[in-house]
């Protein structure tokens, strides 16, 4: 995992109701739907069960994916930007 992605996780753990507004939002349910695409969930699903489990693997290659499409990474940097304000 980067430590953007690490630096985020954190946050976003520390502050549930940060967590909620952000999923709320257009970029936090575009994420979703980018983290959910094809499989209808269950690959998020299963990296979320890992990562309750203390094992945060799975959930950071699927940022990682994400992140190497232009698209992706604008998002993450632009969630990353509204979760450090």
């Amino acid at each position: 995992m980067d430590d953007m992605t690490a630096r985020l996780a954190q946050q976003l753990k520390n502050n549930p109701a940060m967590l909620r507004s952000l999923m709320q939002s257009r970029d936090g349910q575009m994420l979703m739907q980018m983290l959910t695409q094809g499989d209808r969930g269950a690959g998020l699903q299963r990296a979320a069960q890992e990562a309750a489990k203390g094992n945060p693997a799975e959930m950071a290659s699927m940022i990682q994916r994400i992140m190497q499409s232009p698209e992706g990474a604008a998002l993450v940097d632009r969630i990353n930007k509204a979760v450090q304000k």
